[in-house]
């Protein structure tokens, strides 16, 4: 959270290039290199993102009742029977938050993309790289028209996950 996106975005580059380990194994298995590919982007995207997935879901996490934890544990449910039938479920709410926060923050990302997918257009190039393109050519109406979009869906991803967590996957309701 605290490394600037650009610095990220070139330690992911070293890691998934065909000089590491990592990169030569996946060179191996695929045929190809992950850097400047859509795999290696949504790759990046993902290890950047995380941190804004995992607090939503571990406070979700640390609400389930512990008594039915230990109720399943007592009825000789496995740990992983119980984390799928129990604590999943009773967290949903905090999973998908996590979830549509982390592709959010995604989107408007600018250093890791560029960094580790390159400005391919067709292949690599994102919103937030087209804005800046669009900038940079001096077209401020697609730069106006392609920002614009980008709030609206943000707005109405955020608006549609906070009130499906606060109606459908409530568990309690809030008024009796």
């Amino acid at each position: 959270m605290v490394l600037p996106p650009t610095v990220l975005g070139f330690y992911i580059l070293v890691a998934m290039g065909p000089q590491s380990p990592f990169g030569r194994w996946y060179q191996s298995l695929a045929g190809h290199s992950l850097p400047f590919t859509f795999g290696g982007l949504v790759i990046a995207s993902v290890i950047y993102s995380l941190p804004f997935a995992v607090q939503p879901m571990v406070a979700a996490f640390s609400q389930v009742d512990r008594n039915l934890i230990n109720a399943s544990s007592i009825l000789g449910a496995s740990r992983i029977r119980t984390f799928f039938r129990i604590v999943m479920p009773l967290s949903i709410g905090g999973i998908v938050t996590g979830i549509v926060l982390a592709f959010a923050h995604t989107l408007g990302e600018f250093g890791v993309v560029l960094m580790v997918g390159g400005n391919i257009p067709g292949i690599t190039q994102t919103v937030s790289i087209a804005i800046y393109d669009n900038v940079q050519a001096l077209n401020y109406t697609a730069a106006n028209h392609m920002a614009l979009l980008l709030i609206a869906f943000s707005f109405i991803t955020l608006s549609i996950t906070y009130a499906l967590n606060r109606r459908a996957w409530a568990v309690w309701p809030l008024h009796q």
